[in-house]
């Protein structure tokens, strides 16, 4: 095999295993009650390949034929599926983060809170997994380069952020890692609006020293990496 057919086979492996770890996230958003219906959308970078859950389709319909891409640009380049109505918002973190996967919810505690205050309390030291104190981007109507704006601003020196009275955003390295936060950010905003509910009594709040050294211990979590044998 040539050495061109060869890099060009390796990436057309990255690209389906991409796609088959893309569908099984959106499904997994609907199963765990982050979305209902088509309601959120997933993305994951590979190379200069943006791979995009596509519109209105429900998860569990989508195959290996349904793949669905576009450049960074937004320009289709594969599939003839429409992508989701968010692609600007799914762009402009790629174009503006080292992201290599995006999940997008309309998670009910999280857009709960999104109508409620402009930036998530500290109720727990796991805000710090999300780079601290999550914010609130302003409303927009969804599938806007506003929305995109808004939700870039919320992003800085963030892994995720609230949408004003519609979701949330989380990215990361991965999309096990992406949809983590995401999972956290619901949880989290579960907690806040659980303890907020109990009369007469206001919840503690962390510091941000103590968001800080949170940060710091988190940086070491799990299991060392190995070197290969």
């Amino acid at each position: 095999m040539a050495e061109g057919d060869a890099r060009e086979r390796t990436v057309e492996q990255a690209v389906e295993r991409a796609w088959d770890a893309l569908v099984a996230t959106a499904r997994r958003t609907v199963t765990d009650g982050l979305v209902v219906g088509t309601s959120g959308n997933v993305s994951a970078r590979v190379g200069d390949l943006v791979l995009v859950t596509p519109s209105g389709v429900p998860y569990d319909r989508l195959t290996p034929a349904d793949l669905t891409a576009v450049d960074l640009d937004g320009t289709q380049v594969r599939g003839t599926l429409t992508p989701t109505s968010e692609l600007p918002m799914h762009l402009a973190v790629y174009r503006d983060t080292p992201a290599r996967a995006v999940v997008h919810t309309h998670a009910v505690h999280a857009t709960a809170v999104s109508t409620l205050v402009p930036e998530l309390p500290p109720i727990h030291y796991m805000a710090a997994a999300l780079g601290g104190p999550v914010r609130v981007a302003p409303y927009a109507l969804y599938g806007t380069e506003e929305l995109a704006r808004n939700m870039l601003r919320a992003l800085e020196g963030r892994t995720g952020c609230l949408l004003g009275n519609h979701g949330t955003v989380t990215y990361g390295d991965t999309l096990d890692q992406a949809y983590d936060r995401t999972a956290q950010l619901e949880w989290m905003c579960r907690l806040w609006l659980t303890a907020t509910s109990v009369p007469g009594r206001t919840p503690a709040l962390l510091s941000a020293a103590e968001l800080d050294a949170a940060a710091g211990k988190l940086r070491g979590y799990g299991q060392p990496r190995r070197a290969p044998r």
